[in-house]
């Protein structure tokens, strides 16, 4: 029982130190030399070591600012934080840069800083400055100041400004050449105009006229007029539907028709095109009035599904050849060049400039 109270003081006692330890605060100050020569800078650094939630103020002094008789502050640095012992406390830095300007033993007085409110002063600093020794008896050695000189002349100095010149003229010259030939160039688009593509169902109907205006051979030679009824009518759903009616058989041009007009539309169609592979491929043999009825059966089909024009459609249309694109296109790089040549020329124009005045100074 006696060892077990003894461990219990012995952590009570540890741990009492431990948070007096954390709870300490200690503010040095050192200096990077304690001798210079007159003029010359040294360092002067406050470390503050507290916890790390505390709230520290370092002095805040003004250039120029006396930190003892004949010791002037140059310079105040920023302050510095570093953490220590895992995050719990932490050191606060600033640096004074100060000079002297005469040789003397400088005493510097103790700095004050605030940790939580609490004032604490650093220790107390010493300084000797000694002066620079000057040979009085050889006063010949040392000379006044010098008059300014003026500096060789160097071509190496002046050749970028020359070769820039030289390119400034010669794109000046690109650009006047180019901006010429816009100007005074024969025309280099062609526009050719040309009359639109008749639509399907003129054609049509008008091939239909003329196998209609010749249908006294259609008794003749029946297989001849319904290959070029026959051959009207595809080239017609071709261009009007969009599909290969040419290439496609009677069977296949109905089927495929069904998903475009109705089964009214199709029904005379459908028996127009059996007679004419009966005529085409069985030397079916027809009669005129048969004929004619087929050829209004034609008609009326294509009557039916054409397609209305637009009254507003212009009657021509304007086609850019493959040559008048190329160029085009020519012109806009003219154009584009005439751009970056001017741009590049004035900026070089102002780098000469500024370059021939630096020279000049």
């Amino acid at each position: 029982m006696k060892r077990i109270l003894l461990l219990l003081l012995a952590f009570n006692f540890q741990l009492s130190t431990f948070n007096l330890l954390r709870a300490q605060v200690t503010v040095e100050a050192r200096i990077d030399s304690m001798q210079m020569l007159v003029g010359e800078q040294t360092g002067i650094t406050i470390d503050v070591s507290c916890n790390a939630k505390s709230t520290v103020e370092l002095p805040v002094l003004q250039k120029g600012q006396q930190l003892a008789p004949g010791v002037e502050l140059v310079e105040m640095k920023a302050a510095d934080t570093t953490k220590l012992d895992d995050g719990k406390r932490m050191q606060v830095s600033r640096k004074y840069v100060v000079t002297a300007w005469d040789s003397s033993f400088y005493y510097i007085p103790p700095m004050k800083v605030l940790v939580d409110g609490k004032e604490y002063e650093t220790k107390n600093l010493a300084l000797k400055v000694y002066t620079v020794d000057v040979d009085t008896v050889h006063v010949d050695q040392y000379f006044g100041a010098k008059d300014v000189m003026n500096a060789p002349f160097s071509w190496d100095d002046w050749k970028p400004v020359i070769w820039c010149s030289v390119l400034f003229l010669v794109l000046c010259a690109l650009a006047a050449y180019l901006i010429h030939a816009l100007r005074t160039g024969k025309p280099l688009i062609r526009i050719i105009r040309r009359k639109r593509k008749e639509p399907a169902h003129k054609v049509a109907l008008s091939e239909i006229e003329r196998i209609k205006t010749e249908r006294t051979w259609a008794q003749e030679d029946s297989k001849e007029y319904y290959t070029q009824l026959t051959d009207t009518l595809r080239t017609y759903i071709q261009e009007r539907y969009g599909f290969s009616a040419m290439e496609m058989t009677s069977g296949e041009i109905i089927e495929r028709l069904t998903q475009e007009n109705d089964e009214e539309a199709l029904a005379e169609l459908r028996e127009l095109f059996q007679t004419a592979d009966l005529v085409k491929f069985a030397k079916w043999t027809t009669l005129i009035n048969e004929n004619d009825a087929n050829l209004m059966t034609a008609l009326e089909y294509i009557n039916q599904t054409k397609q209305e024009e637009d009254p507003n459609q212009p009657q021509e249309e304007i086609i850019v050849t493959p040559e008048a694109k190329r160029q085009r296109v020519s012109i806009w790089a003219m154009r584009i060049s005439i751009a970056l040549a001017l741009t590049v020329a004035t900026l070089l124009l102002g780098w000469v400039i500024y370059r021939i005045i630096d020279l000049l100074r």
